[in-house]
């Protein structure tokens, strides 16, 4: 079993709002009680650990609380981007720890058996990214004028959960800091410095929360989900 990061320290900026968007409703549930009951349900995740602002741990705990979990979550105090609350969560982590998974809090929707493949790969795996291949035609624009447009057979868009040996992770992150390197997703640190990254295949209904329109995607695939079940 590996132990889950998520970072959970983000503002509602882009959606508007005047608190952290994984306390937003989603149905009848904050956006962040979706991701940890996924998490706790998939049979590879050993521990979650929540890195976010210290204001929003009193609704953290009311969030775990409600789901019951079996498996120990966690929360420490994350930093001002992305970034510093992941290595903030690495840091928490016990200097044993052979790998971990990376999941953002705003994906609400990935399933158990994403977080499962991903871990089952890291077993074989420096590296790894959970992705789905890009449909669309990309154009690469320059002062709104498109220069070009990559093939698309050779695009995937990144998701996560994202996997790293966790001695790797650390020394990427540390060298980031002395490098003075700001990424958007981990397994960027890890292309950086030449080191492998394999493919793990997504979900497209794994979205990352970010706009209202997100939300609302959200709420109508989560309806849909419930009124599919048996």
């Amino acid at each position: 079993m590996v132990p889950l990061l998520v970072p959970a320290a983000g503002s509602g900026r882009r959606m508007g709002a005047d608190r952290n968007k994984l306390l937003l409703p989603l149905g009848d549930r904050p956006v962040l009680h979706y991701t940890l009951a996924a998490a706790l349900a998939a049979t590879t995740i050993g521990e979650v650990v929540l890195m976010g602002q210290e204001k929003d741990f009193p609704a953290f705990a009311e969030i775990v609380e409600a789901l019951h979990p079996v498996k120990p979550v966690r929360w420490v105090v994350g930093g001002a981007t992305r970034q510093a609350s992941v290595y903030a969560g690495l840091m928490a982590l016990p200097a044993s720890t052979t790998g971990v998974l990376i999941h953002d809090g705003a994906r609400c929707l990935a399933t158990p058996a994403l977080f499962d493949r991903c871990a089952a790969a890291l077993a074989h795996r420096e590296g790894l990214v959970a992705a789905v291949p890009v449909k669309d035609t990309i154009k690469e624009v320059v002062n709104e004028k498109v220069v070009g447009t990559p093939p698309r057979d050779r695009l995937w868009a990144a998701q996560t959960p994202q996997g790293f040996a966790y001695a790797q992770i650390v020394a990427a992150h540390r060298q980031a800091l002395v490098e003075g390197w700001e990424v958007t997703d981990d397994a960027a640190l890890f292309e950086k410095l030449g080191w492998p990254v394999a493919i793990v295949p997504g979900e497209e209904t794994n979205l990352k929360i970010t706009t209202p329109q997100d939300l609302a995607i959200a709420r109508f695939l989560l309806q849909a989900h419930c009124q599919n079940q048996p």
